[in-house]
């Protein structure tokens, strides 16, 4: 693949990221409607698209200050640098700015599973479009938030503000990625915020309680309500073999004590494995 040395081989530039984003490349894309202020980029450089996050511009108003999001991303980067999986878009490169690190990741094709309350009922929507798959499909796509999960469990991580809009389909390919780390954290640590950030679907009982233990529990709880969202429903309908060992998973990895959930992720994905892939396949 040949890259471009003006966007990779930058260390700092005195512009702006939207200024020498467009003197590099071609925005095609601004992400600009998020909670958190940051504000990112598709970019084309000749044949290759890139993502391009950025803590946004200092005076910009949101609930965490620019230091704050400018630390996220610190992190985020920490999180790349510990662990390459071809479900994680590649982080190419970073880029001091006026405004904080311009992180250049990979462009990954696809659409975001997580929408808004109102167009989750919508046939037309992600979210629902992929909970309509033929289970293996589903099935196929959980394994490889287990995977990698399992991987991060590994490398000393655990999850943050992990919910349904972390994950991007590619509806063509049948491949799924995962975005969005900042908020992982080593564990395990401690509550400090009372409510942390995260969906409500997706967040665990102690994740809501100041001076709680966040830990691989926490994190399994996280992923056990994936299972929940994306596939409780259907399971509850069919009671079929792969349906009643996708339920049992859910419920032990969801339990409100982190003491009667599954000990660690790579517990929940050595079950997910055995009980649930190969059963599913033949569905």
């Amino acid at each position: 693949m040949t890259v471009d040395p003006d966007l990779l081989g930058a260390r700092t530039t005195a512009l702006t990221p939207a200024d020498f984003l467009g003197r590099v490349g071609e925005v095609f894309a601004v992400f600009d409607r998020q909670d958190s202020a940051n504000l990112s980029y598709g970019l084309r450089v000749g044949m290759q698209r890139y993502f391009v996050k950025t803590a946004g511009a200092p005076d910009a108003s949101a609930f965490l200050p620019h230091a704050a999001r400018v630390a996220l991303l610190d992190n985020a980067v920490r999180v790349a640098r510990s662990i390459r999986d071809p479900a994680l878009p590649r982080l190419h490169h970073r880029i001091e700015t006026p405004h904080g690190p311009m992180l250049v990741y990979d462009w990954v094709p696809g659409e975001l599973l997580g929408v808004p309350r109102a167009q989750r009922a919508d046939p037309a929507a992600p979210f629902l479009r992929f909970k309509s798959l033929p289970l293996p499909r589903v099935v196929d796509a959980l394994t490889t938030v287990f995977r990698v999960h399992d991987r991060l469990e590994a490398n000393g991580w655990c999850a943050g503000d992990f919910y349904d809009g972390c994950l991007i389909y590619d509806f063509t390919d049948q491949t799924l990625h995962l975005i969005d780390l900042d908020h992982y954290q080593p564990g395990p640590y401690r509550n400090h915020m009372g409510r942390m950030f995260g969906s409500d679907r997706f967040m665990a009982p102690e994740e809501y309680r100041l001076g709680a233990t966040i830990d691989a529990a926490t994190t399994v709880f996280n992923l056990g309500r994936c299972i929940t969202v994306f596939l409780r429903e259907r399971c509850l309908a069919e009671r079929s073999g792969p349906a009643r060992a996708i339920l049992d998973i859910e419920r032990r990895a969801c339990q409100p004590s982190p003491a009667d959930r599954f000990p660690s992720v790579h517990a929940l994905r050595t079950a997910w494995e055995h009980d649930v892939v190969t059963s599913a396949k033949s569905c």
